[in-house]
């Protein structure tokens, strides 16, 4: 197969950890590349995301470099073949790549936590609130480029719809539903969208009141994707220029499970934040 000229933040990350599992190996890519038959550019394309694999080559792999760990074997295999024709292929040439990833990302996620001080999670957004908060952006954007962030996003919002939808739990900070974004009428939109969201199945909304104790985080927001097994979860953080910072090395994984943890420790139950949510919307 002709290797992959702008891989995807997916096949990247499956290259990734093929690497790890080589250098935990204690293997170069020399030696690799010996093991497998092949030559060492191939080991590095492989590494990188640019080279498409078959589940039997990635099988291949983690056995000549002692994996044991059948759950994580099926996880890497499942990740082979091509490019996923999903709908946000056709966002490729309009949007950052990795807000295209992003939603490659959540649509293979198992599991969803967020947690934002400053702003609603992107997946409970209302269209108006999501446009209002386009037009904020600085420097500013044009009209289609406001259009296609919004129809991406709302498209995005389609996999807590979707049969078998993973379980999304979200932790909003009290000045995030202060935020008048749009004006009263959106602002109050914005809310009751909330509480409706609050009710699916899958969906968990929790607030953390300017009266907590005390809150566990710098004050950037970040979505934690769980994967198929725990070493195949992502952290995505926001950045000021609009993009996304992704992160999976083990340590920072653990990192970050531990702020969510310290996080839902004090926010407050559903029940009082759906009460949280509609006393502030009674008193717009």
């Amino acid at each position: 197969m002709p290797p992959v000229t702008n891989p995807t933040l997916r096949q990247r990350r499956l290259g990734a950890e093929l690497r790890k599992l080589r250098e935990r190996a204690g293997f170069t890519v020399t030696q690799a590349a010996a093991h497998l038959g092949v030559n060492q550019g191939r080991v590095s394309m492989i590494e990188t995301g640019r080279s498409p694999l078959s589940a039997d080559r990635v099988a291949a792999m983690a056995s000549a470099y002692d994996c044991v760990d059948e759950r994580l074997i099926a996880a890497l295999s499942a990740m082979t073949g091509r490019r996923t024709r999903g709908w946000w292929e056709e966002y490729r040439e309009h949007l950052p790549a990795a807000l295209v990833d992003l939603a490659e990302l959540e649509h293979h996620a198992t599991g969803l936590r967020v947690a934002l001080a400053m702003h609603i999670p992107a997946l409970l957004q209302t269209t108006d609130h999501a446009r209002a908060l386009f037009r904020a952006v600085v420097p500013p954007m044009r009209q289609h480029e406001i259009e296609h962030r919004l129809t991406h996003r709302i498209k995005r919002q389609g996999v807590l719809h979707r049969e078998c939808a993973p379980q999304y739990s979200a932790i909003v900070h009290e000045s995030a539903l202060r935020m008048g974004f749009g004006g009263p009428e959106v602002a109050s939109g914005q809310l009751k969208h909330l509480l409706e969201m609050g009710e699916l199945p899958n969906v968990t909304v929790r607030v953390i009141p300017f009266g907590a104790a005390y809150y566990p985080s710098t004050g950037q927001s970040f979505d934690y994707v769980e994967g198929a097994v725990p070493q195949l979860d992502t952290v995505q953080l926001d950045t000021h220029h609009g993009g996304c910072g992704f992160l999976d090395a083990e340590a920072q994984l653990a990192k970050y499970r531990a702020v969510l943890e310290h996080m839902e420790s004090c926010a407050l139950d559903t029940t009082a934040s759906r009460d949280f949510i509609e006393n502030l919307r009674r008193d717009m």
